[in-house]
């Protein structure tokens, strides 16, 4: 494994020259203000999700030009821990935003990774059911939260402008397109008098609510207990834990057709770019707790799932390894490629380039990575 220590001082300043936007609500720069260390233009910020309860989440930075790593560059830039359980993080008009559930705020970085505005949810009777995931779109972050509530949030002050309630019980993913946010109801706990136990009852139900209105528009029939969703020209994403069906079932939501909704395959976790939803389908013999993953990709243009694999020269232990996460770099198309080892030591990170070739492995600088955005 390539791990090298990030020298402080040791990079040359690169300057602030213009970025890609990865969508149209992004700009072309970005802000370093009050940064302790210099940074180079080319950016990648990994979320560490944690361990449930242990406060130990955290946001590690690398560099895709030498290789060189921060561990927790957030704790460094803000003399601060980010606090339980990193739940999502995106990049919108140069800043990052990031979600915490079990410390329940979202915050806003800029893009050295220091905190310039954090709002608390605990003190809202309405969203002490801890914050989920985030999208953004016209100047608004929009966060699902557990307790069947969606807020609008004023992406520049982090105000909640607005909330959307009545949902659901446990809301998961979210994902926009045409205007309308697609919101994962997952499952609800139910107590049983005749067991004296909670039983978890799994939904079946994507929320499509319109942005222009921030009202529910209509409500989607999936495959029970819907969880991560993603968006790629002009598609929904979709992976729902049916755990009766003992799959996750990818399925494709296609609202120029009226929101119709198909079943494609099985995957556990999906990452998109470039017309193409990246697959792996992670399979555990419980008996050996063996895992098995698979990789495959859903050509969107071509509309059909692809069964080779994307990677073309992997480390064979990736395909044993517990994978916690995929994300691709809308820069350059990189791939990445998660895995955990749960609370006993950090997680590994795979990187690949958009053809399938490996470049390198390194530490994630935390336990679990979930996500992961992208500069220059």
């Amino acid at each position: 494994m390539r791990i090298r220590s990030f020298l402080l001082g040791a990079l040359c300043t690169l300057g602030l020259g213009m970025v890609l936007p990865s969508c149209s609500d992004d700009d072309n720069g970005w802000d370093d203000g009050d940064s302790k260390v210099e940074l180079p233009d080319s950016r990648v910020y990994i979320l560490n999700e944690g361990s449930i309860g242990m406060n130990n989440a955290g946001i590690a930075f690398y560099n895709p030009q030498d290789g060189s790593i921060i561990d927790d560059i957030f704790y460094r830039q803000n003399d601060s821990g980010l606090g339980d359980t990193g739940q999502s993080m995106i990049r919108y008009n140069g800043s990052i935003y990031v979600a915490v559930y079990g410390s329940n705020y979202i915050a806003r970085l800029n893009a050295a990774c220091v905190q310039e505005k954090r709002t608390l949810f605990s003190s809202d009777p309405d969203l002490q059911g801890g914050v989920r995931y985030i999208a953004a779109e016209d100047g608004y972050i929009y966060a699902s939260f557990y307790g069947g509530i969606v807020a609008k949030i004023d992406a520049a002050t982090l105000e909640v402008k607005a909330k959307l309630k009545g949902l659901g019980a446990n809301l998961e993913g979210v994902a926009i397109c045409d205007d309308n946010l697609y919101v994962a109801n997952s499952y609800e706990i139910v107590f049983n008098p005749a067991t004296n136990k909670n039983d978890y009852v799994y939904k079946k139900e994507v929320k499509v609510i319109d942005l222009k209105t921030f009202s529910l528009k209509e409500t989607l029939t999936v495959a029970q207990n819907p969880n991560k969703l993603v968006e790629e020209d002009d598609n929904v994403f979709l992976i729902s834990w049916d755990y009766f069906d003992e799959s996750y079932v990818l399925q494709r939501i296609e609202p120029k057709s009226n929101n119709k909704v198909s079943k494609i395959g099985y995957a556990t976790d999906m990452a998109a770019g470039d017309d193409v939803i990246y697959l792996v389908d992670s399979r555990t013999d419980w008996s050996t707790r063996t895992t098995t993953n698979t990789f495959s990709y859903y050509d969107i243009n071509a509309g059909r799932l692809v069964g080779t694999s994307f990677l073309k020269d992997a480390p064979a232990e990736l395909t044993s390894k517990s994978i916690s996460m995929m994300a691709v770099s809308e820069e350059n198309g990189d791939i990445y490629i998660g895995t955990t080892v749960w609370a006993e030591g950090n997680g590994t990170m795979y990187r690949f380039r958009k053809d399938g070739t490996f470049v390198e492995k390194f530490d994630c600088g935390g336990q679990n990575p979930k996500t992961a955005v992208f500069f220059n």
